[in-house]
């Protein structure tokens, strides 16, 4: 299970924090370690913090984007501190390590997504992944250091790993989160945000959304199929439900662009012909 767990750190700023995380990485047994466009360079800092965690260092990934690190990914789980407006699927730490183990028995790779040292994760960040989860901390003293955040959620990925099932053939690790051994694998991240991005294109073609007025109709709508864990086939099968839509409405679009001329030269036709009567009634 753990060689599937992707951690996953974006714009982190001071080095030795990278160190620090790829240490508590190593403590767990988890060694994929993804940068994301890091302000912070691997320097000595960071080495001396890595204190033996140097290789998880040497094999890291830089990126530019989120979109970049977690691809291929089935589940991408965020951390957050915060509520919001819009509220998301959260979990525990601990529910975190069942979602993750659920996912890897189901053959995908699980993101863990820490955010910034001084605010986190974008909203934008946020709803880009399936579920968040959040660290209960102390409330009078609730700063946690994001290479402590990386231990706590790393050492549930662990314990998670090591539980042994009381039971045999019905066992969610062998079984899956539904209770039964699935036909097709969760849709790596990449195809679910195509699918995003073709649902917003649909809608605008319909006349559903108003991309210059959006409000909030796309997040909730994420949302919305973030929460049922799509597979590669209900991806496909949805993305051919709305390449029919737009095809749909180009034809209708057409006939309405017909209708209209026609109806435009009725109109001057009709004009023309009045204007001809009214020159002939003054010659």
């Amino acid at each position: 299970m753990l060689d599937q767990i992707r951690i996953v750190l974006v714009n982190t700023t001071h080095s030795g924090n990278v160190g620090a995380a790829a240490r508590a990485m190593k403590n767990m047994g988890v060694t994929q370690l993804v940068l994301v466009d890091p302000i912070a360079e691997i320097d000595g800092d960071a080495i001396v913090r890595a204190s033996g965690a140097s290789e998880i260092l040497d094999s890291c990934i830089i990126v530019s984007s989120l979109e970049e690190a977690v691809a291929g990914c089935g589940l991408v789980i965020g951390t957050s501190a915060r509520g919001r407006h819009i509220p998301w699927p959260l979990c525990s730490p601990r529910e975190c390590g069942a979602k993750a183990k659920q996912a890897v028995a189901n053959n995908n790779s699980v993101a863990l997504v820490f955010g910034r040292e001084s605010r986190g994760l974008t909203n934008d960040e946020l709803h880009r992944c399936n579920a968040h989860v959040h660290i209960p901390t102390n409330p009078d003293f609730s700063s946690l250091n994001i290479a402590a955040a990386v231990q706590v959620l790393c050492y549930e990925m662990r314990m998670a790993a090591l539980e042994e099932d009381s039971t045999n053939e019905t066992s969610t690790n062998k079984v899956g989160q539904w209770g039964v051994e699935w036909d097709y694998e969760m849709a790596p991240h990449g195809d679910v945000e195509r699918f995003f991005d073709h649902l917003k294109d649909s809608l605008v073609d319909i006349g559903f959304l108003d991309p210059n007025t959006p409000k909030q109709l796309m997040t909730r709508l994420r949302r919305m199929f973030q929460r049922t864990a799509l597979d590669k086939m209900e991806v496909g099968m949805m993305r051919g439900i709305l390449a029919a839509v737009q095809r749909k409405a180009k034809v209708a679009n057409e006939v309405e662009g017909i209708r209209s001329s026609a109806g435009n030269s009725t109109e001057r036709d009709a004009s023309d012909k009045n204007d001809q009567n009214e020159d002939n009634k003054k010659g």
